[in-house]
């Protein structure tokens, strides 16, 4: 494990940062496993509810948090290194809720494991790890929450009343 090495039906063409919706979709198609970095025990944090989403969507939500034993009835684990060690999977999905000066130590960690898509949360932005990233080989997405993405693309905003389902171009009274 954390060689990094990919077989051959998991070449890849180029890594880079990813960008477009197209690219987006397909990484949430491809992969069903998410490292959540930073997800919070919290019901009322970002990271849990988006978690939760995911979850309920079908994706293994892997946490990794080390003051937590276990969220979402998952097990926590306190690094990457530690998930991948003990429960002898690859990484796919490394999903990053933490601050911006702490996601180099982070995408540094992943690369190591071999982890083919890094992916920072909304208002995460590092450039420099994410063309480290890129030059290792792994597919980077910033500044965009996977939760959100997912809902776009298959129809869920409505989970979290961006989206009541009435076309209308007038305004409906309260209530109704």
């Amino acid at each position: 494990m954390g060689t990094g090495a990919r077989g051959p039906d998991e070449e890849r063409t180029m890594a880079k940062i990813i960008e477009t919706a197209a690219e987006r979709i397909s990484i949430l198609t491809k992969y069903r496993r998410i490292a959540m970095v930073g997800l919070s025990a919290n019901p009322y944090r970002p990271s849990y509810f988006a978690a939760i989403y995911m979850q309920a969507q079908g994706y293994r939500i892997i946490p990794i948090n080390p003051t937590a034993a276990e969220i979402l009835g998952e097990r926590s684990y306190p690094s990457l290194s530690a998930y991948v060690e003990e429960a002898r999977e690859p990484l796919e999905l490394v999903d990053i809720f933490r601050k911006p000066q702490d996601v180099p130590g982070v995408v540094t960690e992943a690369l190591a494991l071999g982890a083919p898509v890094i992916w920072m949360q909304l208002g995460i932005v590092h450039r420099e790890a994410a063309e480290e990233a890129v030059r290792s080989g792994a597919d980077v997405v910033m500044n965009r929450c996977v939760k959100i993405e997912h809902a776009r693309f298959y129809g869920g905003l409505h989970t979290i009343g961006l989206d009541t389902g009435i076309l209308t171009s007038r305004i409906l009274p309260y209530g109704r």
